[in-house]
């Protein structure tokens, strides 16, 4: 790709140090700040391009498919090149941050005029102004604005463990401690794209790998940067502040996590920080406990195939803006424990479910509220244009009409709360709607975002910019009228520039008094004379100017705004949080209108009543295909207090596609809804809180670790009997069938009394063991359910119904002959069941001699005809007659009496 460069910069095309072993000033400076970054692609600009050189081309233009050129040569090797344009450089750099690489950004730091007064071949001063990371982001072509994009730092100090978490787009902080046994679960709610590390020696690498499974990026940061007592000075000078006390008593790991979070922004902002907002000290049990598996299992926020649809919270967002979004995401990825903040945030959605027409005000003016939280630290980093200025005018506009609105009611606490953080805004919002365009451009270089009437200084250089001729020709009747020389001209060269010009005639007019103290004489030619004054040159100064100084003019005001916006920032956060508290309140209240969700009770103690609930994902599959969902009970209460010997267990057997794998889910999914603050999918909820979550259901193989899948079926397992305790819920479908029946049966059954035993939790296990419902009479808390199916004339229907008591076989052949196994393999298939069931009967030892007995190296059958349709019978005959639309209702009762008494005659047949 060929590079525009500045005229000033020597280029490497003219060097050739193989003979000379010279070195031009423009490479010598590339390989000086390159040195600087070395594991970081460095984008170096010359004039409209990023131009990348050596090895970083190479990789780059694998990277994004773009040309690989060499242009001269270095150590006597040609030099690989290739560059992006500099006003779409950000969608190169978003696919280089998701393909791994880091990017360094090195800017001209002046203009080639100024690098020019120094010498014909000085270089123009160049240096890294930010590094770019998966964790540093702020523009919005390299986000996602739906979701948070978060930097976290797990640091150690003594054997205690802390993760610190930012968010540099938003200014989101926060910090919790995090032993290294806890990090995994931690990494997998948060999602972060970065998380930074001690340096670690080649010995120790167990915490890069722990953060390498969860998909982040790793990256090791200089010991120093951990120190905790430098960590608490660095973040007393970030805040203003002589002591943090105020934000919160911060253990030294949690200190040292925070502090290396900062410094390492400090790093790649070069010294330019976002506003990074107070931290918030997350306590330890705070959030519902959920591991990666758990999540995956459950597909909280990400579906099976990796992306967002068929999620829950793809399923439950009904926001309407992208704060709203990532607040969604945040509560759905950690369900609160804390019984009082679930229960006002309920409170919020119940108001807004029952007053509807508040509801869709909210939401008719959330829709015109664009992004603040954003806008903010692109402003904080120099980086924001015009254009952030105005979401920050329309977003506090729409903050008004909300808080306007809001005073009419009388609200619960988290409505009055996100009201209070709505008002007092109006003074700089009328200031912004006063100073900007109603549309502002992108860049403030581009001009125009300044509104007529908002700057004297401004107006007259726009003036004179767009309406110099005009000014010119008033001043031209102004000296004509003046001098009574109607002849009397004002034109313009590239040599005298503006000038009056008057035929030698009338010259001697303006020569004389009065006129010579007005007109400066200037050239004299055959047939005309030339003149000007000094209004005339101030003029044309500024007519030249005009352009520059009406774009200095709105980088002066641009700038004013900016550290007025900046000024404002704690309350424009305040404002930007009650704007996404009431787009997730009133998303939330819009979903249980729509799909008639029910208010949960949150209880003290372990209770867990569920009536008619169904899976909301899976229910909402369902209406969009026209179909209605099964609701089914569950109740995993504890008999009597919390003390009781044990909660309930519910054994759940029943076929495969008869819905346990669902129903298993949706219970779980309930639990996590109802503590994110949401209405749930059932008539009724009573819910003691569940502190720990877990799921096993499903698994694949892990080859990348060597683990089969009856490996990582395992891993899971132990994980939930090692650690769920009395408060959690625990979800368990088909344990031990990835091995012999025999073994499989067996840790089944070992983990089934565990978790009755020794776990004490709320738990429902799925199994095909019907073996298992035997331990029934011995484990008080086992109560037995089962998917109910039923047969007709060889089908087997799914009625998706759980009840009380035990499956009697598995049909198994059923499903398989549903999935389209070919016939033969169907019969094959029934012929072994009823010898393996015979043999079971006459005892275990005849099953196997009645198999041998089977025609096994016979010819395999033929494939069968498909039997010829049977004729149909007369009430089918009858039926097939009718037209139902053309029926009166009369005519349809007789009808009816008619097909019963067809029936009672035996007119079935064919």
């Amino acid at each position: 790709m060929a590079s525009k460069t500045q005229a000033t910069d020597a280029p490497t095309r003219s060097a050739d140090p193989s003979a000379g072993g010279a070195v031009t000033p423009m490479m010598a400076q590339y390989l000086e700040i390159k040195s600087r970054h070395p594991d970081s692609l460095l984008f170096y600009r010359m004039g409209d391009f990023y131009e990348l050189f050596f090895e970083d081309a190479v990789q780059a233009a694998a990277a994004l498919d773009i040309a690989l050129t060499k242009r001269g040569k270095h150590l006597g090797e040609d030099i690989s090149m290739c560059g992006v344009p500099a006003h779409s450089h950000e969608g190169y750099l978003a696919q280089l941050i998701r393909k791994g690489f880091r990017v360094a950004v090195c800017e001209q730091l002046e203009d080639p005029a100024e690098a020019k007064k120094r010498g014909y071949k000085a270089v123009v001063k160049r240096d890294v102004v930010r590094l770019v990371t998966p964790g540093t982001l702020t523009e919005d072509a390299l986000l996602d604005a739906r979701r948070h994009n978060h930097l976290a730092a797990y640091g150690e100090i003594r054997g205690e463990g802390a993760l610190a978490w930012l968010d540099v787009s938003t200014g989101d902080f926060h910090v919790a401690d995090c032993p290294r046994s806890g990090l995994g679960p931690m990494l997998a709610r948060l999602a972060p794209s970065e998380v930074l590390i001690p340096e670690t020696t080649d010995e120790d690498r167990a915490l890069e790998g722990q953060v390498a499974e969860t998909g982040a990026a790793a990256t090791p940061v200089s010991r120093a940067a951990w120190d905790s007592e430098g960590a608490r000075q660095r973040l007393e000078r970030l805040f203003g502040v002589k002591a943090l006390d105020a934000f919160g008593g911060f253990s030294r790991a949690q200190l040292s996590a925070m502090g290396a979070a900062i410094a390492y922004v400090e790093l790649t902002q070069r010294g330019q920080l976002p506003l990074v907002k107070p931290p918030v000290q997350e306590p330890a049990g705070g959030a519902m406990r959920i591991d990666a598996a758990t999540r995956r299992n459950l597909e909280l926020t990400r579906a099976m195939s990796g992306g967002r649809e068929g999620s829950l919270l793809s399923a439950v967002d009904r926001t309407v803006t992208a704060a709203g979004a990532r607040l969604l995401e945040t509560r759905i990825s950690a369900p609160s424990t804390d019984r009082a903040e679930i229960a006002a945030r309920l409170d919020a959605v119940q108001a807004l479910v029952e007053d509807r027409t508040l509801a869709q005000d909210l939401r008719d003016a959330l829709r015109q509220a664009p992004e603040m939280e954003r806008a903010l630290t692109r402003l904080a980093l120099g980086r924001g244009g015009p254009r952030d200025l105005g979401a920050i005018r329309d977003a506090l506009a729409q903050a008004g009409r909300l808080a306007e609105r809001l005073g009419q009611e009388e609200l619960p606490e988290r409505l009055q709360l996100a009201r209070q953080g709505l008002e007092g805004h109006d003074e700089l919002q009328i200031t912004l709607e006063d100073a900007l365009v109603a549309e502002p451009p992108f860049l403030i270089r581009d001009g125009g975002a300044i509104a007529p009437g908002a700057d004297e200084e401004l107006d007259e250089a726009r003036e004179l910019r767009d309406k110099g001729r005009g000014v010119v020709a008033s001043l031209q009747a102004k000296y004509a009228g003046k001098a009574g020389i109607n002849a009397l001209k004002i034109k313009h060269n590239n040599v005298l520039g503006y000038f009056i010009e008057v035929s030698a005639a009338h010259a001697d007019k303006l020569l004389k008094p009065p006129h010579s103290e007005d007109f400066i004489h200037r050239q004299t030619m055959a047939g005309a004379v030339r003149f000007t004054t000094v209004e005339l040159s101030d003029l044309e100064a500024r007519i030249l100017n005009a352009g520059s100084r009406a774009l200095e003019a709105e980088k002066r005001i641009f700038e004013a705004l900016r550290e007025q916006v900046l000024a404002e920032a704690p309350a424009l956060a305040a404002a930007a949080r009650a704007l996404a508290e009431l787009d997730l309140s009133a998303g939330f209240a819009e979903i249980a209108v729509e799909l008639d969700w029910t208010r949960p009770q949150i209880e003290p103690g372990r209770a867990f009543v569920i009536e008619g609930g169904r899976h909301p994902v899976v229910e909402q599959a369902l209406r969009r295909q026209g179909e209605s969902f099964v609701p089914n009970d569950c109740d995993l209460s504890a008999e009597g207090a919390d003390d009781a010997p044990a909660l309930p267990v519910w054994l759940l057997t029943g076929p495969n596609m008869a819905g346990k794998s669902t129903y298993l889910r949706q219970n779980a999914l309930i639990a996590a809804l109802a503590q994110a603050g949401a209405y749930v999918p059932a008539a009724r909820a009573r819910i003691g809180v569940v502190d720990q979550l877990f799921s096993r259901v499903g698994a694949a193989d892990d080859l990348a670790r060597g683990r089969s899948t009856f490996m990582v079926e395992m891993v899971e397992t132990a994980a939930i009997l090692n650690q769920a305790g009395p408060g959690a819920l625990v979800i368990l479908d088909e344990i031990g069938r990835g091995t012999a029946t025999y073994d499989g049966l067996s840790i089944a059954w070992a983990t089934l009394e565990h978790l009755h035993d020794a776990n004490r939790c709320r738990t429902l296990f799925a199994t095909h063991y019907h073996e298992l419902t035997a331990l029934a009479d011995r484990l008080k808390g086992l109560r037995c359910a089962t998917m109910a199916v039923r047969e007709w004339q060889g089908e087997v229907i799914f009625l998706h119904e759980v009840r009380p008591g035990a499956a009697d076989r598995s049909y198994g052949v059923q499903v398989a002959r549903l999935a389209g196994l070919p016939p033969s393999v169907i019969d094959r298939a029934r012929e072994v069941l009823d010898a393996l069931e015979e043999g079971d009967r006459q005892g275990g030892g005849k099953a196997r001699a009645l198999v041998d007995d089977l025609p096994l190296f016979s010819a395999a059958p033929a494939p069968r005809k498909a039997p010829a349709p049977a004729a149909p019978s007369g009430v089918e005959a009858r039926l097939g007659a009718i037209s139902p639309d053309e029926m009166t209702p009369r005519q349809a009762l007789d009808l009816v009496y008619e097909l019963a008494a067809m029936l009672r005659r035996g007119e079935t047949g064919g």
